[in-house]
């Protein structure tokens, strides 16, 4: 059997393994010995070859029908897709994606918004699939109730996105695999450290996003890792080595760093973020990934991560933030931030909608557009050059 894997070239798969609990079509369950993809249907999938001869084993990771849409509950073709169905015998292509991926411990306040109706711009103007998925890695601050309030926002607004809303709780054992995967090429290693203890080493080098970790538990002796062990429960870390990572970001330009070793999972069990979000960005096949550009310091880090992974790196648009008064990151403080808030004083969403435009250049101040006449107007290579500095609250709700 032949299939096109990422639109980079074509592997030829004798047999095929698919651990129970992955998806496949509209079930779940465990396949060998063939693989029948619905017609229409997008693959993403993993390849994980063994180091001994013998064949291939793909882990999918998601398997979703094309041309389904969701503006909230919608149905119908996304903007660019096909229903042409794909003949027998032919391989079959990914198509390429963009995403928001927003945490559901809250409202979503404008700068979000802005950030997420960027993001759905820069898909929806080059034809792509646009999918949302929930970070809710942390059970004790997201919720069912804020994941809905933040779908009914968007759809508000005008974002629709395509297939069903992936949610990072139900995905810890894909990135379990993804770390059992970066033991086993040695690119791990466990650590014991606190924050407070992270905090305060000599060694640590104070940036934006906080203390980068000193290496403190890098080349532990294993008597020191046992002893440890028995007085806490270890976190896994990356070990990322001497790499130096270039961002070439399509809004930042260019920036270098040195990759850090970033948690991987928390000592409590939990996968970490930055390694989540690069296996599910992989997983849905986004190839340009629109978010705000406090992310960016974190950003090589997660390139290290999909590279030792086997993964190509996407492209970025690090989006300047909405800034308050102080001309830090909003907080509730800043004022009215969310449409929630926003309707209360007396404003209808496509007012925010044609304040947002307005900020990224896409229509007149006062002027009333609707979401299509955003997507026909949006060009990325302008908007690059538009924005290029933070905007503050004030200037944005005018």
């Amino acid at each position: 059997m032949s299939t096109r894997y990422g639109g980079q070239g074509q592997c030829r798969l004798s047999r095929l393994a698919v651990p129970t609990g992955a998806e496949l079509g509209w079930g779940k369950g465990q396949l060998t010995g063939a693989l029948v993809l619905q017609p229409g249907a997008a693959l993403h999938a993993e390849l994980l070859f063994r180091a001994d001869p013998g064949p291939a084993d793909v882990a999918l990771h998601g398997v979703e029908p094309m041309g389904t849409r969701t503006p909230g509950a919608g149905t119908g073709p996304a903007r660019g897709s096909s229903d042409r169905r794909q003949r027998p015998g032919r391989a079959q292509t990914v198509v390429m994606t963009g995403r928001f991926a927003p945490s559901p411990t809250g409202p979503l306040h404008v700068g979000n918004l802005r950030t997420a109706l960027i993001a759905w711009l820069v898909a929806r103007s080059r034809r792509q699939r646009f999918v949302l998925r929930m970070e809710d890695l942390d059970p004790r601050t997201a919720t069912a109730d804020h994941e809905r309030a933040q779908q009914a926002d968007l759809a508000a607004l005008g974002i629709d996105w395509d297939g069903d809303v992936w949610r990072q709780s139900d995905r810890f054992g894909v990135y379990d695999a993804a770390i059992d995967r970066l033991q086993q090429t040695g690119r791990t290693y466990e650590c014991f450290c606190s924050r407070k203890e992270i905090r305060d080493a000599a060694a640590a080098p104070h940036g934006s996003h906080g203390p980068a970790y000193p290496g403190t538990c890098r080349d532990l002796s294993d008597g020191e890792r046992r002893q440890r062990r028995s007085t806490r429960p270890p976190a896994i870390r990356f070990r990322a080595g001497d790499e130096v990572v270039v961002v070439d970001d399509v809004v930042a330009g260019r920036h270098q760093r040195r990759a850090t070793d970033v948690v991987l999972r928390r000592n409590d069990g939990v996968p970490a973020y930055n390694l989540a979000v690069v296996v599910d960005d992989h997983a849905q096949g986004v190839d340009q990934v629109v978010r705000g550009d406090d992310l960016l310091p974190a950003t090589p880090g997660q390139i290290a991560i999909g590279r030792a992974l086997g993964y190509a790196d996407p492209s970025y648009v690090h989006v300047p933030l909405v800034v308050g008064p102080t001309g830090e990151r909003l907080a509730k403080r800043d004022g009215a931030i969310t449409i929630g808030d926003l309707e209360a004083a007396g404003w209808v969403v496509g007012r925010l909608r044609s304040r947002i435009a307005w900020s990224i250049g896409v229509a007149e101040p006062g002027e009333t557009v609707d979401a299509d006449d955003l997507v026909a107007r949006f060009d990325l290579d302008r908007f690059a050059r538009w924005s290029t500095s933070p905007i503050e609250l004030a200037a944005l709700l005018g």
